[in-house]
Order: structure tokens, then sequence, then C-alpha cells
């Protein structure tokens, strides 16, 4: 089969593509015909060699963890009106033309959803709808989003809307800022300006409910001083470099409840129910997944550029 592997740590430029062996599939798998494979900016963080605190990945390693595509072989065990499913599932190396899945883990893709847009959703959907879920957002509260622009902060722009949230999204650049209302959100402010907080905390009337960080670093922390007393923040995104450093003490004298990357790592029949949740959401036509740029498989390395320098609104996909 085609794959990209990571040969060493480092920039994107050691982003190999190889021949790989065909995977098997074992008692209870399926073998997946790789439509699209997602791509996260956290997967150009661990290729570069950070975060090894919590990634164990050795080079050579093929990268990546959600595809959309077709089942086309089953495993012993394995109910045969698998094969032919359209389907989306978390897998161990996606950048590859096949996958091999263990058939609790998928999702089926409905009819009214193609795979290029099943791709999209398959991480960002699940974590944005736990988050959703986690933070127990509800109608009538005040939601601020950093990073409202990128491939998830796209979805929980619309996904907080939905319930009812009155959301401010935080983006970069008068086109993010645009897309953020187009989406949903009453009020979209551009995170470069100076007078961002000032801005922001206008925009909230005060202060918010729950703050989605999806940003991290010194914006993450810069942000969490506008939260309600009482209210919840959930540091979950780390592509200024780390997740954002938040006082801990501070939090709890004023009852905010913290939450952080552990609060979206999701168990098998959560990850299934959530990926249907998603899923069903975009069939409906509730759902809109922001994609920027679609690659070829073995152009890896120009789309982990692009996932890096930031530049693209929504999500960056690979074609395999």
């Amino acid at each position: 089969m085609r794959a990209v592997q990571v040969k060493e740590f480092g920039g994107p430029e050691v982003l190999m593509p190889v021949e790989l062996p065909d995977p098997e599939p074992e008692a209870g798998e399926v073998v997946i015909d790789v439509a699209y494979a997602d791509t996260l900016f956290v997967e150009t963080q661990v290729r570069s060699g950070w975060g090894r605190e919590y990634f164990d990945v050795t080079p050579p390693y093929v990268p990546g963890g959600g595809v959309s595509g077709t089942v086309t072989e089953t495993g012993p065990g394995v109910p045969a009106e698998w094969l032919g499913r359209r389907v989306v599932s978390h897998v161990r190396g996606s950048y590859a033309s096949r996958a091999v899945a263990a058939v609790s883990g998928l999702a089926v893709v409905p009819e009214e959803v193609d795979l290029l847009t099943a791709a999209a959703l398959v991480h960002d959907g699940v974590t944005g709808a736990g988050l959703i879920e986690r933070t127990a957002i509800t109608r009538g509260e005040r939601v601020l989003i950093l990073g409202a622009s990128g491939g998830m902060g796209t979805l929980l722009v619309q996904l907080a809307a939905a319930r009812g949230a009155r959301v401010v999204g935080l983006a970069r650049g008068a086109e993010k800022t645009s897309l953020v209302r187009e989406l949903g959100a009453t009020a979209a402010l551009d995170i470069t300006t100076e007078d961002w907080l000032l801005s922001t905390r206008e925009a909230l009337g005060g202060s918010a409910d729950v703050v989605l960080d999806g940003v991290g670093g010194e914006l993450g922390a810069s942000a969490f001083p506008l939260t309600a007393d009482g209210g919840r923040f959930s540091a979950h995104g780390a592509p200024s470099g780390d997740f954002a450093r938040l006082d801990t003490r501070e939090a709890a004298n004023r009852g905010i409840r913290l939450f952080g990357i552990g609060d979206v790592q999701f168990g098998p029949a959560e990850l299934g129910r959530l990926a249907g949740y998603a899923l069903g959401e975009a069939a409906n036509g509730r759902l809109r997944a922001v994609i920027g740029e679609v690659f070829p498989l073995e152009r890896a390395r120009e789309a982990h550029s692009a996932v890096e320098q930031r530049g693209m609104v929504g999500k960056v996909l690979l074609e395999c």
C-alpha cells in the first residue's frame, strides 16, 4: 500500500512517501480502503519532536489517526454486511491508502454525507461535540471560542450556537472573522489587534460563562480573566506550543471549573456515539465542515506546511 512515514523528528521534509505491506485484519477488525485522511495541528508538533511525554511514537512511523473510506475486507468474527460500507474511524497511522480498524470503533457515513466531509468530522466533529457536552453549554450562555476559524473552531461555533449560546469567536484577520460570523457567532474579533482583550470583554458583556481555548500558550492564559465566576474554561489546544498555563488556585477561589486535553479522550463507545452525532448533524444540514485544502497523500509535506503556517481557513485533508 502507499503510505507516508515520519523518518525522523524534524520539519515537514521528514515526511517520506513509502510502499508498505497491505494490512491484514485480525479478529474483530476490518480493512478500510482510505478515501481521505484527517490532519491535525498536533500531528505537526509530534512530527517535530514535541510532546514526547504525551505521545509514544518513535520514527519511522506513519502519522495520523482518522480516516474515511470503504470497508473492503473483514477479519474473523466480523459480519459480512460491513463489506462495502462507507465508514469513518480512528486508526493508528492514517496517512496510508489502507487502514485497519476495530469494527467496534466504526461509524457509518450517512448517504447524505460525502467522504470528504466525513473525514473533516472524524476528529474535530467528535472532539467538538464532546467538548460541548463536557462543558454543558446551555441556551443564553456567553461562550468565547479561541481559534474559532480552525477545523474544530468552526464546528464549535456552530455547535454552541445551535444550543442557543451567545458565541464570541476569536480568529486572525478579516477573512477568518467574517467566516466565524457567517457560521453563527454573535461577534467575531481579530486576536491580532492590540485591544482584543478589551473588545472581547465588551462583546461578551463583561465575561464568558464558558471559554473554549483551542490556541493555548500566552493567548489562552490571557483569556482566562474573561471567564465569569462560576464559569468553565477548557484548555484543550496547544498550537501555540503549549497548553495555557492557568492559576488553579484562582480558578478554585472563583469557582471556575477547568477542563484539559484529558477531558476529550474518549473510549470506543463514546467515539462511535459522538462521530454518529456529528455525521447526523452534517446529514441534516445543521453542521458545516469548512475545508481549506485537500492534498494528495504524496504531498503530505505541503499539507503539514499549510497547517503550520495557519493561513488556511478550516481543515486540511489528505486524499489517499
